[in-house]
């Protein structure tokens, strides 16, 4: 058993603790890093509706992405596809050589909080944090296309219309968020945005190069 195996077994039975601890609004996601399309190694509690075996989210690919670099999140806001707002943590597990393998996530749904906080105003005083977005889904392929769609979103223009240039940024962009790290990626990504495989690989050599 490795280090990184023995960190995760450990971990599993305080799931169920930490969830109880916070009520019926609280879900824990364990995640291995090391097989992406299917991070989730175990949950507790239901929020997002992750399940073991699920994908990582584009957080995860990011913080994947910038190794050793990459630093825990702590109290960030994010919403699920319902419209619900989530109060989130993501906590990195290392192994001893300080490499991320993993995560231990806390998403508490905060959406009746933040509704009682409008009607008690001054009296419920918070700091006003910035939504992000974030795709919770156990199927890699809809994470995929939803990661396209943000970053064909940003560039403001669908890809039929871009331009070359334009079309390796936004492969740059993806290559950046660490997407061409899942398995077929490249062949989603193609069919999300409507061009052949060869010519997605190719636009992945390019940027690479």
């Amino acid at each position: 058993m490795t280090d990184a195996d023995a960190v995760l077994s450990a971990l599993r039975p305080v799931l169920d603790g930490l969830a109880a601890t916070f009520g019926g609004n609280c879900e824990v996601v364990l995640h291995d890093y090391r097989r992406p399309e299917g991070s989730v190694v175990a949950v507790a509690g239901d929020v997002t509706g992750r399940a073991p075996g699920g994908a990582m989210s584009e957080l995860g690919l990011s913080l994947l992405k910038q190794g050793r670099d990459a630093r825990d999140q702590i109290n960030y806001l994010t919403r699920t596809p319902a419209g619900r707002v989530i109060k989130a943590s993501t906590m990195l597990l290392r192994d001893r050589d300080g490499e991320v393998f993993g995560a231990l996530c806390v998403n508490v749904d905060v959406t009746d909080l933040r509704h009682a906080a409008v009607l008690l105003g001054e009296l419920a005083a918070v700091t006003s944090l910035p939504d992000a977005t974030t795709t919770f889904t156990n199927d890699v392929g809809q994470l995929i296309r939803a990661v396209v769609a943000e970053e064909e979103l940003k560039l403001g223009r669908p890809v039929s219309r871009m331009t070359r240039a334009e079309r390796l940024d936004l492969f740059r962009a993806l290559d950046e968020r660490g997407l061409f790290a899942l398995q077929k990626a490249v062949p989603e990504v193609a069919a999300a945005l409507g061009i052949s495989r060869a010519s997605a690989y190719n636009h992945l050599a390019e940027i690479r190069s």
